[in-house]
């Protein structure tokens, strides 16, 4: 049985890790075998086509599959069984795919389709988008999936499986190719926290969401550590100094009055001591958040929330560690939101998002962790240590991270693979389980540099909140 801890603060120094240095670029094999899982998949659902939607924001599927991501534009990339799989872009983007792998190695086909262009751009030099999908075997009866950024169940559309997740102008030609019924909605093969294609990794993988997130966590760290009464949230966020990896979602930094709009960003607001802070840095497969008090102490908080740290930053880290101790293959998700629940209860803590849930190159995925949820934790998830409290009185706290849930196979894999991955790892979980007191089972993975760091008074990051 987990037996719950104390918090208590305590001064004490930051770890420092090795850096993570950028792992090789994969090459066109590892595409090749995403394309044959992906025809495996739609062998089994009977799919003659699947047709891979993507756009500037919603882009994960098709960065998986081909490392190809949208810049401006549509695309769409249309696998079938019998023929090389075709990128169908606008006019920018023509000259962009030769960053998929197998698109330099010509088995990737490609067509321009002007209407994916930005309006008033040249529409003169391409063929219909019906001409095209034509061409591609798409006729009446052709069994079409369609591949977009959600799928959709029973409890919010009465057809969730027509329900389609791409612009209209392009499902209504697939509508009409094939007919209404013969097009469905295939983002649960990639996206479904049970059996996603997408959703679980392997040891390689492993070393690029480290890498991803040691970088976000070491631009956090200083921009924490340069955090001073007056100075502009620009300051602040330039401080951190990104390396201009591609952002997974916006900065957030909300203080002052934009403290209760969560997803603000920076408007050149000034940092006052006793306001409340919330912040997040994320790029391509690492998040990381922290919120607290612009405060040296509790003496510089307001009188109601003077007990932030007993009260609620404490008690939050205490369940953080209940949920750390969860992080193994088998756990059903509903019982993990259970804990939260039991630990963290809603009308104090008003937690009400997911306690946690996967990332990828699209910050939210999916998640097992919901209420009722009977999907288990798999080895090779990727999660997101994602649990969001909102207090009026005590505003927030936060240590969101990334970990990868691994059985001993992938441990081995990783150790076999990537050592020098392997050993900032177990370099993290062992700060966090000797240093921080957190239960840190064998089977879950910390990946960024600030692993059970939270510092409740932001103007004091060497006062951590450790558990016994």
């Amino acid at each position: 049985m987990h037996m719950l801890k104390t918090a208590r603060l305590a001064e004490m120094d930051w770890p420092r890790y090795a850096a993570a240095p950028l792992p090789t670029s994969p090459g066109p094999d590892l595409y090749r075998r995403r394309i044959e899982a992906t025809r495996a998949r739609m062998r089994e659902e009977g799919i003659d086509t699947l047709v891979v939607y993507a756009d500037r924001e919603h882009f994960g599927t098709m960065v998986w599959l081909t490392n190809f991501d949208p810049r401006f534009e549509e695309a769409l990339l249309v696998i079938r069984h019998d023929r090389k799989p075709l990128f169908i872009v606008g006019n920018e983007c023509e000259s962009y795919l030769g960053i998929a792998p197998m698109f330099a190695a010509g088995e990737i086909r490609h067509e321009r389709q002007q209407s994916f262009s930005l309006i008033s751009q040249p529409r003169t030099s391409s063929r219909l988008l019906s001409a095209i999908l034509a061409g591609e075997g798409i006729s009446h009866g052709t069994r079409v999936g369609v591949s977009g950024w959600k799928y959709f169940t029973a409890a919010e559309h009465p057809d969730p499986r027509h329900a389609i997740d791409a612009p209209a102008f392009i499902a209504d030609v697939l509508r009409t190719l094939a007919g209404h019924d013969q097009v469905t909605n295939e983002t649960a093969m990639f996206m479904s926290p049970r059996d996603g294609l997408r959703t679980v990794v392997d040891a390689d993988d492993i070393a690029h969401f480290e890498y991803a997130n040691s970088v976000v966590s070491q631009s956090m760290r200083s921009m924490l550590f340069a955090l001073s009464d007056g100075m502009t949230d620009f300051d602040a966020v330039i401080a951190a100094g990104l390396n201009g990896l591609p952002l997974g979602c916006h900065p957030t930094f909300c203080t002052g009055d934009t403290a209760p709009l969560g997803l603000a960003g920076p408007m050149g607001n000034r940092l006052r001591r006793g306001q409340p802070l919330s912040a997040n840095l994320c790029i391509w497969r690492a998040n990381c958040c922290r919120a607290g008090w612009l405060a040296s102490s509790a003496a510089d908080l307001p009188d109601a929330a003077s007990d932030y740290v007993e009260a609620f930053a404490g008690p939050y880290t205490v369940a953080l560690d209940r949920w750390f101790s969860m992080m193994r293959p088998g756990v059903a998700g509903g019982d993990i939101k259970a804990e939260i629940d039991r630990l963290l209860p809603f009308g104090k803590f008003g937690v009400f998002l997911n306690p946690g849930h996967l990332i990828d190159t699209d910050e939210w995925v999916s998640s097992p962790i919901f209420e009722g949820s009977a999907i288990p934790l798999r080895s090779g998830h990727v999660m997101q240590v994602d649990i969001i409290p909102s207090s009026r009185t005590y505003f927030s706290a936060r240590m969101e991270d990334t970990v990868v849930i691994a059985d001993k196979r992938l441990r081995d894999e990783l150790r076999a693979r990537h050592p020098e991955v392997h050993g900032r790892i177990m370099a993290r979980s062992d700060f966090m389980r000797d240093t921080m007191g957190f239960d840190v089972p064998e089977t879950m993975l910390p990946l960024s540099d600030m692993a059970g760091i939270a510092p409740p008074f932001l103007f004091a990051p060497e006062k951590l909140i450790r558990l016994g």
